[in-house]
């Protein structure tokens, strides 16, 4: 009988691609070259711009500053400062791998482009429409009154507790769609302080998307020209609630297809990410590209703050 805690290493390396565990942790500021993405090193986080390399063909990585290198397991190892064997157990969970399923098959069913047979290797990354709604989902759930989202705000954003079947089972779930109003994934936000506090399904690109831009292109009747930007999910309905049109990067990064899209649909951004570090490290960022293409501002907020713990009231101070 195998240990409750055993894990198939190799069953772990054939299912979990980098850019899966890349998108996990948010590090979405890679730039593709051939078949590598390259960029700043997210796990020494030092100044090099082109340090951080990943073979995507050979799902491995290497950081020319730090010399940490390997496979998924040695990045998780190295991101966490933990053991192999307690990266394989993370990743075996939160990408639901089973070592009794072959890892075709579960590549075949979380629709991960990168581990299908018929994929080519370095095939640029897509996120496909879902193809399902969950049904019965509880927007009346008292998690998110305490998050200050009543039923009829839960209604409009489609989000609630989950208790159906799934990987979802138990969390509060997030619909993502992309600007046309296609639903591509859901967001499963943790009750309590579990770990991964937010799980997103293998295969779900969310450096291609920003949360809340379809609902965010018209408000009454009109296109919208300014928009604010936040990092999270309940940022921007805390935002939205206080009236005005915003988007979430979901993280502290701005990526190129990201960026993008701001500049794309709209003349002018408020970036108000959190009191953080990395809060202000990536509002800086945002301002540097951003302001060359479009206008825009910071809006600082005090240590330790974020959007979603401000009043409507105060919010509106904010932005002005």
């Amino acid at each position: 009988m195998k240990n409750e805690n055993w894990v198939d290493f190799r069953a772990v390396k054939d299912a979990v691609t980098m850019r899966a565990v890349l998108d996990h942790y948010g590090v979405n500021w890679l730039r593709k070259k051939g078949d590598e993405l390259r960029g700043r090193c997210p796990i020494h986080k030092g100044e090099g711009q082109d340090t951080f390399h990943v073979s995507l063909s050979k799902n491995a990585f290497q950081c020319f500053s730090c010399k940490a290198r390997g496979n998924v397991l040695d990045f998780v190892a190295a991101m966490e400062n933990c053991s192999v064997r307690d990266a394989a157990v993370t990743l075996a969970e939160v990408f639901g791998v089973s070592a009794e399923q072959p890892a075709a098959e579960r590549a075949a069913k979380q629709g991960s482009p990168e581990k299908t047979p018929d994929a080519p290797a370095g095939e640029s990354p897509q996120n496909k429409p879902l193809g399902f709604e969950l049904k019965g989902v509880d927007g009346g759930h008292p998690y998110l009154q305490s998050r200050g989202i009543d039923k009829e705000m839960a209604g409009e954003f489609g989000l609630g507790f989950f208790s159906g079947k799934g990987s979802m089972h138990g969390r509060i779930v997030i619909p993502i769609h992309d600007e046309r109003g296609t639903l591509l994934a859901y967001a499963g936000r943790a009750l309590d302080d579990a770990e991964p506090k937010y799980k997103l399904p293998v295969g779900f690109h969310k450096s291609l998307v920003l949360y809340n831009l379809r609902r965010s292109l018209v408000r009454s009747g009109e296109k919208v020209s300014t928009v604010v930007l936040v990092e999270g999910f309940f940022d921007c309905i805390r935002v939205h609630a206080a009236g005005y049109p915003c988007v979430a990067l979901m993280g502290s990064s701005l990526s190129t297809e990201q960026e993008e899209l701001l500049c794309r649909n709209f003349s002018g951004v408020v970036i108000l990410l959190d009191g953080d570090e990395a809060g202000r490290k990536g509002s800086e960022e945002c301002l540097l590209r951003l302001g060359r293409r479009m206008w825009a501002k910071i809006v600082t907020l005090p240590e330790g703050k974020q959007p979603d713990g401000l009043s409507v009231e105060e919010l509106r101070g904010l932005v002005g």
